[in-house]
């Protein structure tokens, strides 16, 4: 049975329409969602230890006696990574190298502290310094994420925080060894086998045994992107993330199949996922399609990417590469692949975008595991003001300012002026008690 995935043509009297409806996403709140977890949250705050133990004990189906014993020790994460195959090591440990040399240059291009004098002698500059402790909430019901331990946890160890405490789901008390392996490659500093808005609330307001951290990262399910926008302002937060995207711009020149294929790596994440291409060759866009029909079979998880095309999938005939890009800007994707023969032709017409992805050979996959960019990425159009996880995310700036004498001359007056404009009788004040004839002696 053949895929039903949307076709438009930017060249169609409906199509502003159509658009707005293969981009529009339900994201309404649900209400029972987020009552079952201010309940949830309000309850953690209150009792702790026993809350999160209650729930965990009930939620995974375990039957542990205390958050203490859900603690994963560093001897238990340095034997996944010795029991793990060596294939699997490998690939762990190159693509752990690898993201972490991506997250070192971004240290060195924007995560240090600078200062400069002016004329009059007044030191201004910022100083960045990392975050003391941060949490990282790792999926681990439906399937396990290794690669989310990698991105979250190197940058942060780069940006220099002092403790980073992995919470991850183990239902029924099972235990993905890559996972952990990840966690002792990464330099988790302490790990916990609990999850749900339970885990974001004990790493938001601490418990007995799980310490409070300063912000929270990391990918969830509905329970936990509810808990981490409820305790945002106790913490940081990354990113209220929806479902994964991607959009590939194609001039026809990259095989059918290759691009079908990565059209079926987002939809295979979930139903809501969307598959977007827009290419200006028309009949390069029925051979993608022909690929679509012919290599669905195939696939595992076929139902779910069926589902997904089938829902908010696309494929766009557009006017034109320089049309394609405008309507790429539109969406602002999460993953964005430019599959031409001159990628860099098209680069900088590009503005907004979680990651742009050059190239036939360039695959979204690549950069989910090991290419060295972060993969946590915003979605829904969130790209148009917000960036993918970085170093950045595990420091904070403070302003220095040091002024001199001289300079206290030359800026009080400007001070004093703007002050009594606001009615700030005492800023001003204080701004005129440094101007030279106001000044004592030995000052």
């Amino acid at each position: 049975m053949k895929v039903q995935i949307r076709q438009l043509a930017t060249t169609a009297p409906d199509f502003e329409a159509e658009f707005h409806r293969a981009l529009h996403w339900a994201a309404e709140t649900d209400h029972a969602i987020e009552q079952r977890v201010a309940e949830i949250l309000a309850d953690v705050r209150g009792r702790g230890d026993a809350a999160v133990l209650d729930y965990t004990n009930r939620f995974d189906a375990l039957g542990a006696t205390s958050v203490a014993a859900l603690e994963l020790t560093q001897t238990e994460l340095r034997a996944a990574l010795e029991q793990i195959t060596p294939a699997q090591r490998q690939a762990l440990e190159a693509a752990a190298r690898r993201v972490r040399a991506y997250h070192e240059r971004q240290l060195e291009a924007c995560g240090r502290s600078w200062s400069y004098h002016d004329d009059d002698g007044t030191l201004l500059g910022q100083k960045v310094t990392p975050l003391d402790r941060v949490g990282i909430y790792v999926p681990g019901g439906k399937a396990a994420y290794p690669s989310s331990v990698l991105m979250n946890a190197i940058p942060a160890q780069v940006a220099g925080v002092g403790e980073i405490v992995m919470v991850v789901p183990t239902p029924r008390g099972e235990k993905n060894a890559l996972v952990l392996a990840a966690a002792a490659v990464a330099g988790v500093h302490r790990a916990f086998t609990i999850g749900g808005a339970q885990a974001v609330a004990a790493l938001a307001y601490g418990t007995a045994t799980v310490p409070k951290v300063d912000k929270i990262t990391g990918p969830g399910n509905a329970y936990v992107a509810s808990a981490k926008k409820h305790v945002f302002g106790t913490v940081g937060i990354d990113m209220i993330a929806g479902p994964s995207e991607i959009l590939v711009l194609a001039d026809g020149s990259t095989p059918p199949d290759w691009v079908a294929m990565d059209l079926f790596s987002q939809a295979e994440h979930d139903e809501l996922a969307q598959s977007i291409l827009l290419c200006p060759d028309a009949g390069y866009l029925e051979r993608v399609r022909a690929e679509i029909d012919r290599l669905l079979p195939e696939m595992p998880r076929r139902d779910v990417i069926r589902a997904s095309l089938e829902g908010r999938g696309a494929l766009i005939h557009t006017r034109s590469m320089e049309e394609a890009c405008e309507i790429s800007n539109r969406i602002a994707p999460e993953h964005l692949e430019v599959s031409s023969r001159d990628p860099h032709r098209w680069e900088p017409l590009l503005r907004h975008a979680g990651a742009i992805f050059l190239g036939a050979y360039t695959s979204e996959s690549l950069g989910d595991y090991c290419a060295g960019p972060n993969h946590v990425l915003p979605t829904s159009g969130t790209a148009r003001f917000s960036s993918p996880l970085g170093v950045y995310d595990f420091q904070k700036r403070s302003s220095l300012i040091e002024v001199s004498p001289t300079g206290a001359q030359a800026l009080g007056p400007i001070a004093a002026e703007l002050a009594y404009g606001e009615g700030l009788q005492a800023h001003a004040r204080a701004a005129e008690m440094r101007l030279s004839d106001d000044t004592p002696e030995g000052a």
